[in-house]
């Protein structure tokens, strides 16, 4: 690089484009997100003694962020379609601090990675999770979607450090 940053879905009038990745050879690729959900911690309480009113909030955020990361290339609009191997999705409670954090794990064997994929994963769940627990706390916050690490392709490997910054 010449010290600018380059994007590569820019084309060469800096207008918006899907990359063509039809020359790329198919790898294995794999790409890790977190979120939290920040509310009361009565809140947290409540979806773990499973007393929300509309139902098992962590079951349905768990679909719901598999859904989501099915259906990313019709949410945004230069992702690539793309055959999803893998989706994990986890929640870690921490009822004291009022948070639950959520983990979304994506796997393909393909020409593209899956970091929009996770990210999205996480970010459906959360609404998810503020959907079925807003009638029990209008104070609810979506924080912090990111992504925490990602494997493969030319790229290489991206691990975020605990400081937020990369390796």
């Amino acid at each position: 690089m010449n010290g600018k940053m380059e994007f590569s879905h820019l084309d060469e009038q800096k207008k918006a484009r899907m990359v063509d990745v039809t020359g790329k050879e198919p790898s294995f690729r794999e790409a890790v997100a977190l979120g939290t959900v920040r509310m009361k911690p009565e809140t947290v309480r409540a979806i773990e003694e499973g007393g929300i009113a509309k139902g098992d909030v962590l079951a349905v955020a768990r679909i719901a962020g598999v859904m989501g990361a099915k259906r990313t290339p019709d949410l945004i609009p230069m992702c690539h379609p793309l055959e999803i191997t893998g989706i994990e999705i986890g929640f870690r409670s921490f009822p004291e601090r009022g948070e639950i954090e959520i983990e979304g794990r994506v796997r393909t064997v393909g020409r593209t990675g899956v970091e929009m994929e996770a990210m999205t994963a996480v970010g459906i769940a959360a609404l998810t999770i503020y959907d079925m627990c807003k009638s029990a706390d209008r104070e609810i916050v979506l924080t912090d979607i990111r992504l925490m690490e990602k494997r493969g392709g030319k790229s290489g490997t991206f691990v975020r450090n605990v400081q937020g910054q990369h390796k």
